[in-house]
């Protein structure tokens, strides 16, 4: 249509071009409606739907309300009461502030909203038909706003058609009322889905509640909204910088996960998806975390507004940093270091509970293992030595029952199980170690630290490799040689489109080094980092590790397994080997009481 002329759309086209930025699915409509019940500072939400919320919305707050006069222009477009002026985008605290949410969902559906304020004699609604105003009076109603939507898409049947079955529109209802109830443990939520035709009521004429979040307990709340295992198995970590803080909940490795549907990740109270953060949280599992496996965490990170852009996107689940890289390092380090401080005793403790369930707990309240401080035993000298030292001759106690086994949370070695397993008593009972995962662990820790304390040793390439590259691939190397440098790989840039490998660690001499450059780059461009380089020496320094390691049927004394058993209790990480598989297991003697029937 070469001779098309410029012309101004439709009210009703411009409406249904909008909307369709805000409403993808009623899963939607909940998210928008609820976070204006959470800045109107409502202290209890409740939610109804039906049929997947298709037939029917009711979404219902004790906030501060509407003033009467305001209704009317609070489903107008771009209309609000949280920003004025360009200025105030740049310290956006509230959840919404870009005056579509309501005006994109009356524009859609047939639409109520019903609000009264404090110390006001009666409240007041207003109706209408895809956006189009047909009633609004006085009406009996309880302080706070109530927001009813029904036929969803009724004047655009072609977009329903694109809705998934109610199942999934239920429990994309579901999953969005738990993550918005993780960010504010402070109030109440609850939802109750229904079959269509029967508003509140299951087929069998019964209410399906499926959320009752109480207000006020995080314990609680983390154990409905994950489950009780990420309860018993999470770390609280709180760290805080100049410009950054950190905190929240986090599995322990060994709690994971097939697939990333527990992962919630909060930027100043509001519940984002970034490329940058997910990998991030991924680098500082990827020690400890088995094969094709996820991690579970509830993360909050607070920095000063005018620190992230938050007016990205309409639905405003994407953010941008000022300083990307800075907040990627902060969040990798902090969680690196709360993953390296779990000790086999910390493991073994009960996951400190908050008794006074305040909304986040104090820093008393660290969780498993977090004030115990690394170890400062001798490490042995050279990666040869490591490698050649098969047996484990640090100095350790003799086996003897009567000591005290409180002393050492592994306890005291009793005896070797088919030259596999090294059998200990601890004062809670048994302890059944993996002697070669363990000592895995503890071979590569003290490699890894080794690495650390001194330059990363490199080979010169006898011929030096040469290929091309992109102009942007090109520039990373040129700006970021020296960083390059350090982490021993050395990298010159040639020309426009060429760069030259002419330096490498000695342990990836013998990889295939244009496709390792090449994967680093492309990491570099995404998420400005070169972890990526240092993943992949610390993957063969934890083969060398493996290959180093006490293998099955070797014998060894008392002693011996004495003193593995104190390393592990002084080593990083060291509940699980490289691979990510549990180093050692414990049973309590009441749970071998059980299994003998002692008592009953």
């Amino acid at each position: 249509m070469t001779d098309a002329r410029v012309q101004r759309l439709s009210a009703f086209v411009a409406d249904q071009i909008a909307a369709g930025e805000v409403v993808e699915r009623p899963s939607s409509i909940v998210k928008e409606l609820v976070e204006n019940s959470l800045d109107a500072h409502a202290t209890n939400i409740e939610v109804r739907s039906a049929a997947g919320g298709v037939e029917s919305l009711w979404v219902r707050d004790n906030g501060i309300g509407i003033h009467k006069d305001d209704l009317a222009l609070a489903v107008e477009r771009h209309a609000t009461s949280k920003i004025v002026q360009a200025r105030d985008l740049l310290g956006i605290y509230s959840l919404g502030f870009r005056g579509e949410a309501l005006a994109s969902v009356a524009s859609v559906s047939r639409f109520k909203i019903s609000s009264a304020q404090p110390r006001v004699d009666a409240g007041w609604y207003l109706e209408t038909h895809g956006g189009e105003a047909i009633g609004n009076g006085p009406i009996a109603h309880n302080q706070g706003t109530s927001v009813e939507v029904w036929d969803l898409f009724f004047n655009t049947p072609a977009r329903r058609k694109f809705l998934k079955s109610e199942r999934v529109e239920n429990q994309q209802i579901d999953l969005v009322m738990r993550r918005l109830s993780l960010a504010h443990m402070e109030v109440g939520f609850s939802l109750v889905q229904s079959r269509g035709d029967q508003p509140a009521k299951s087929a069998a004429g019964k209410e399906s509640q499926r959320l009752n979040l109480a207000a006020g307990d995080p314990e609680g709340r983390l154990a409905q909204v994950l489950s009780p295992g990420f309860v018993e198995q999470s770390l609280f970590i709180d760290e805080s910088t100049q410009d950054y803080r950190l905190f929240g909940w986090v599995g322990l490795p060994q709690h994971n996960r097939r697939y990333m549907d527990q992962q919630f990740f909060y930027v100043n109270g509001r519940s984002i998806r970034d490329k940058l953060v997910g990998h991030a949280i991924r680098q500082a599992y990827s020690d400890v975390m088995f094969h094709g496996r996820h991690s579970v965490y509830v993360l909050f990170l607070e920095l000063a507004p005018d620190f992230v852009d938050v007016n990205v996107h309409p639905t405003k689940h994407e953010v941008r940093f000022r300083d990307a890289r800075k907040v990627h390092d902060f969040i990798f380090g902090s969680l690196n270091r709360a993953l390296r401080a779990i000790r086999p005793a910390a493991q073994d403790s009960e996951t400190p509970r908050n008794e006074t369930a305040p909304m986040i707990p104090s820093q008393a309240a660290l969780g498993l293992g977090a004030s115990r401080s690394r170890s400062n035993s001798e490490l042995p000298g050279g990666f040869a030595q490591a490698i050649q030292h098969n047996t484990v001759t640090d100095a350790a106690p003799e086996w003897q029952v009567a000591a005290e086994p409180a002393e050492h949370p592994l306890g005291y070695a009793i005896a070797q199980l088919h030259g596999i397993y090294v059998i200990a008593q601890n004062a809670e009972g048994l302890v059944i170690v993996d002697m070669h995962a363990a000592h895995e662990r503890i071979v590569y820790e003290k490699m890894k630290a080794q690495l650390e304390a001194g330059s990363v040793a490199r080979q010169q390439l006898l011929v030096p490799l040469t290929f091309d590259v992109s102009e942007t691939d090109a520039q990373w190397v040129e700006d970021l040689a020296e960083q390059l440098h350090k982490s021993g790989l050395v990298i010159e840039r040639l020309g426009r489109c060429s760069v030259s490998v002419r330096e490498v660690p000695v342990l990836l001499a013998d990889a295939d080094l244009q496709q390792m450059v090449t994967d680093l780059l492309a990491e570099l461009a995404e998420f400005g980092t070169a972890e990526g380089l240092n993943r992949h020496g610390l993957d063969l320094l934890g083969n060398i590790a493996c290959r180093g390691s006490v293998r099955a049927n070797r014998r060894l004394t008392v002693p011996e397994m004495n003193a593995l058993l104190r390393d592990m209790e002084t080593t990083e990480n060291a509940g699980l080997c490289n691979h990510g598989r549990p180093t050692y297991v414990q049973r309590s003697l009441d749970e071998l009481d059980r299994l003998f029937l002692r008592g009953q």
